[in-house]
């Protein structure tokens, strides 16, 4: 019995020590509790538990220590903690790379990912380092406090506090968090009401026994005083806050993620539109390697898209897409009513492709072996750190395959829910709004009208790979209307795709536009099978894609033929008359002596042969130099700025082609300048001529500053039609226009005379390919 004692007295020591540090742990972990509310498993509020029990029992351990060993031990056993807290997140995401790594690029993000991940977070080292790391500092400042000094009540400020941060950081992501709040206030209480130590018989004796009766009564007074006064004081807070706080219990909490910014993305992943044109030139590039796991059951390999379009503003189109932090599982999208579904599962190693769109089979669902962002509304997937050459990732895709019986007679949506992919922006030209009311005319249903739009396309405009990018209002303009033998009425995927979503939109279809790649199983993955395809939202349906593009080795029949509707009666000046028919044997030839007498003699054959000759000659350098003339000032004079200033650079790229001198298409247009600069001075030197020789043509050329010196003005004019279309002014395309006219002038006049002739009429600028 006496031995028993002891291990008795310890065991009462310790159920009587206990409620304060349970109390402590209780607290914190509830914190975890509401935090893994938003996330997509219970990983992280398991180690934000073990976060709890690792710091409480730390200082519980260590009670009978110096304070000052407390806090090392404890941040070591913290460290210890954390190391393995990020390896099972990196374990449960499937994340590639050393724990080093994985800690380095946690500690160097956690906060941003953590408030721009999307709803519900995975577990992921970034978004659980913090929560981990705050729960055990709580339990630590907790435990010491309250059971070193002995200040429970105080020691209770750093669990609310984290709990408090915790209901912040959910905000108004999930339901309000009514039953761990209740439990919290009452774990405390319990907490408090507890005795942590043995009572002190001198603690509870009368402080005031031993004063005179006097000073007892003033002295009780006082504590009676202060008392009630402390009373008072707790009533009237709880009756000014009561209100205050009931009020907020129906608001809608403060979403602290609506202050981070979400990852951002570059130009060309804005609008990798502009990609086509130049991944058309480089056919063999090789951008991916694609190794299909889990195939689809039918209808052959999928399309594997990188990016869609959503937005346009009359001169881009871009994603306009809002990329929240992602994990491992991405969220579900319901597939539309009476589609099928097919599961694909892809593994994707990037070769030559840049930039941060990350390309997948739609829909993504699971992605692995890369840390991605996305944007469910566009099923958009990017890599914030940006694509490396050899980065290898496996996505787990559901693919769609909609009721084609269903989508010929359902119709599109409208309304404020559609207006982004309705839009259409502010200066359409009047000859697309013709052609769209044309196509739809004719064509009631929406997929009648779709059908339509995309079968003008394909029988009336080539696809060439060497067409300049650009889908601006006045590209797509040019690419429609513009001349045949002129550069118009072809282009790459791009104008294709472009054309069909600003007719539809015209034509009343919600439409986008969509950038990816051809349907690939296995193996490499070039530039010449990116391209870009439209596609029409339909009710119950959902997203059907369109092709545009003409069928292989197919001639385009004239944009005329179909667009400008041919009278039904020719007009009287286009009546034929009648002919007489010829009478069934010609009069006899004269013969004989009377033959001669009657004809001409041959010097008037000769002289009429070569006079008849010369007339043809004539008429033909006449019709050269009108025919010219007419190219020039259709060039210069016609159309949209940008396509005049485009004029204006092919007038001054024949000119040195008429001088012997042509300009080589891999060229920039600053080097095109700065040749055009010496040839001038070359000629000009050959003939014996300077600029201040010619008189006529240096006050020309100084005049409006073409003299070959400033023809790096209108190199820069070009440039701008390139990289800033929609920007040209009509002052630029006026100055355009007297720049490339003064040098041109100037050029010719620094020639022999006889070559200045031929210039005028050489026929070669109107036969020279553009």
């Amino acid at each position: 019995m006496v031995t028993g004692t002891p291990a008795r007295e310890w065991a009462v020591r310790a159920l009587r020590a206990a409620p304060v540090p349970v109390a402590l742990v209780v607290l914190v972990a509830l914190a975890g509790v509401v935090l893994g509310r938003v996330y997509a498993d219970p990983l992280l509020t398991r180690l934000m538990v073990g976060a709890a029990v690792g710091s409480v029992a730390v200082s519980v351990a260590a009670r009978r220590l110096a304070s000052w060993l407390v806090a090392p031990l404890s941040v070591a056993a913290l460290a210890g903690w954390t190391l393995l807290s990020l390896r099972l997140a990196a374990s449960h995401a499937a994340l590639p790379g050393g724990l080093g790594e994985v800690a380095a690029d946690a500690a160097r993000n956690a906060i941003p990912r953590l408030l721009t991940a999307m709803i519900p977070v995975q577990p992921t080292p970034d978004t659980v380092l913090v929560p981990v790391v705050a729960a055990w500092l709580a339990g630590l400042t907790a435990a010491e406090v309250a059971l070193r000094a002995g200040r429970v009540l105080a020691g209770y400020l750093p669990p609310a506090l984290l709990y408090a941060g915790a209901l912040y950081v959910v905000g108004p992501n999930a339901e309000p968090a009514v039953g761990p709040t209740v439990l919290f206030a009452a774990v405390a209480a319990v907490g408090l009401a507890a005795p942590g130590r043995r009572p002190d018989p001198a603690a509870d004796a009368d402080p005031v026994a031993g004063l005179t009766p006097a000073v007892r009564a003033a002295v009780r007074l006082r504590l009676a005083a202060a008392s009630a006064a402390g009373l008072a004081l707790v009533v009237a807070l709880a009756a000014l806050l009561a209100p205050v706080v009931a009020g907020q219990v129906d608001a809608r909490p403060v979403d602290p993620r609506r202050y981070v910014e979400p990852p951002q993305v570059e130009s060309l992943d804005e609008n990798p539109l502009i990609r086509i044109s130049g991944w058309a030139l480089n056919p063999d590039q090789r951008l991916l390697d694609v190794r299909t796991v889990v195939g689809p059951a039918e209808g052959g390999p999928p399309r594997i898209r990188l990016a869609v379009l959503s937005d346009y503003d009359g001169v881009t189109w871009r994603v306009g897409a809002t990329y929240r932090n992602a994990g491992r599982i991405l969220p579900a999208v319901e597939p539309a009513p009476g589609a099928t579904t097919e599961a694909v599962r892809q593994e994707i190693t990037v070769g030559d492709l840049t930039g941060r769109l990350l390309p997948a089979v739609p829909t993504p669902r699971e992605v692995g072996g890369a840390r991605v962002a996305y944007d469910p509304a566009s099923g958009t997937l990017i890599r914030p750190e940006g694509l490396v050459p050899g980065l290898r990732y496996e996505v787990s895709s559901v693919r769609e395959r909609p009721d084609v019986n269903l989508v010929s007679t359902a119709n599109v949506p409208a309304g404020d829910a559609v207006a982004r992919v309705l839009r259409v922006p502010d200066g359409a030209p009047e000859q697309l709004r013709r052609l769209a009311a044309q196509l739809a005319e004719a064509n009631g249903a929406p997929y009648a009208r779709a059908d339509a739009i995309a079968t003008f396309l394909a029988e009336h405009y080539r696809l060439t790979a060497d067409a300049p990018s650009g889908h601006a209002y006045p590209n797509l303009t040019f690419f429609l209307f513009g001349p045949r033998n002129g550069g118009g009425q072809r282009g790459t995927s791009e104008q294709f795709a472009a054309a069909f979503a600003v007719l539809g939109r015209l034509a009343g279809l919600p439409t986008r536009v969509v950038v990816g790649f051809a349907p690939n199983a296995d193996g490499p993955v070039r530039a010449a099978d990116a391209y870009a395809w439209p596609e029409v939202l339909f009710d119950g349906v959902g997203w059907v894609s369109f092709d545009p593009l003409p069928r292989p080795d197919s001639a385009p029949r004239p944009v005329e033929e179909d667009f400008r509707p041919q009278p039904e009666e020719p007009p009287p000046s286009e009546v034929p008359a009648p002919t007489e028919q010829p009478s069934a044997s010609p009069p006899a030839a004269a013969s004989g002596p009377d033959r001669a007498r009657g004809g001409p003699g041959t010097p008037v054959l000769v002289g009429g042969g070569v006079g008849g000759l010369l007339l043809v000659v004539g008429a033909v350098l006449a019709a050269l130099a009108a025919t010219r003339r007419r190219l020039s000032r259709s060039r210069l004079d016609r159309g949209a700025p940008g396509e005049r200033v485009a004029g204006a650079w092919r007038e001054l790229t024949d000119a040195l082609r008429l001088a012997g001198h042509p300009a080589g298409s891999d060229l920039a247009a600053a080097e095109v300048a700065e040749r055009a600069r010496g040839v001038l001075a070359e000629a000009r030197a050959a003939t014996g001529a300077s600029p201040a020789g010619d008189r006529a043509s240096d006050d020309r050329a100084s005049g409006d500053g073409a003299s070959g010196g400033d023809v790096g003005e209108l190199a820069g004019l070009v440039n701008q039609v390139a990289f800033a279309p929609g920007s040209t002014t009509g002052q630029q395309a006026d100055r355009a226009a007297t720049l490339v006219t003064a040098y041109g002038e100037a050029l010719r006049d620094a020639r022999p005379r006889w070559r200045r002739l031929w210039w005028r009429v050489h026929p070669g600028p109107l036969r020279w390919r553009r």
